[in-house]
């Protein structure tokens, strides 16, 4: 299942959406398409969260650059499937769960599914040195966030049935709930043959930690913001 768009209008306009829709579009831009594979890789290695460097650093400067790498990797994309099918979940669902938090608290909350997801997929697969990049974590605690505030929300999606496709207006949580079933899944098969997330580059789990922490985090905050 693909959202399109969902039926929940805001009250505010979201800058920090936007702002980060901007900031990785330019990133990517600037410089997945002006770089050759080589120079790619190179900074992904330098930029991208790698699980062993970080869990098990040779110095002090290795392990300051995986701090560092823990932010950077969150604007970092691998193709254009990659930027553009993040920046149409923030797109979708950022906005309201932006609009429920306020600009200010949705950024830092952001910024803690990022570092969260990033830190869940580090530890599961520790021993890996594949660098970690994009958004999916940061934005799978938005997809959380919003299931908690608007489960019931209408969200227009397209149905692919083998050769057809079928657009059908879906409850969020229908439409979140598969989202983060085919995530786990994923991720523990990922967990079974380690193998297998090598080969595809995927780290399932930070959108499963990413997404945990987005309904944990909403969840406190609601509690914070009703005292």
């Amino acid at each position: 299942m693909i959202p399109i768009r969902d039926r929940n209008p805001t009250h505010s306009w979201p800058i920090v959406t936007v702002l980060l829709i901007i900031g990785n579009i330019y990133v990517f831009v600037k410089h997945n398409m002006s770089m050759n594979q080589h120079q790619l890789a190179t900074m992904f290695s330098t930029y991208g969260a790698v699980p062993k460097q970080i869990l098990s650093p040779e110095n002090i400067d290795h392990l300051k650059v995986g701090i560092v790498s823990l932010f950077t990797s969150m604007f970092l994309h691998g193709g254009i499937l990659h930027v553009g099918g993040n920046m149409l979940y923030l797109w979708i669902f950022g906005d309201n769960v932006e609009d429920r938090l306020g600009h200010l608290r949705f950024f830092f909350f952001y910024i803690f599914c990022g570092l969260g997801a990033a830190m869940t997929h580090i530890i599961l697969m520790g021993q890996s040195t594949i660098p970690m990049v994009g958004a999916s974590g940061a934005i799978s605690g938005v997809l959380g966030a919003y299931l908690i505030a608007f489960p019931r929300v209408r969200v227009l999606t397209i149905i692919p049935i083998f050769i057809f496709i079928k657009l059908a207006e879906l409850p969020a949580i229908v439409v979140l709930g598969f989202w983060f079933v085919i995530q786990f899944l994923n991720g523990y098969y990922s967990l079974q043959h380690m193998g297998a997330v090598n080969a595809a580059g995927v780290a399932w789990f930070s959108h499963v930690g990413g997404f945990l922490l987005g309904v944990l985090g909403i969840l406190m905050l609601k509690k914070r913001m009703k005292k």
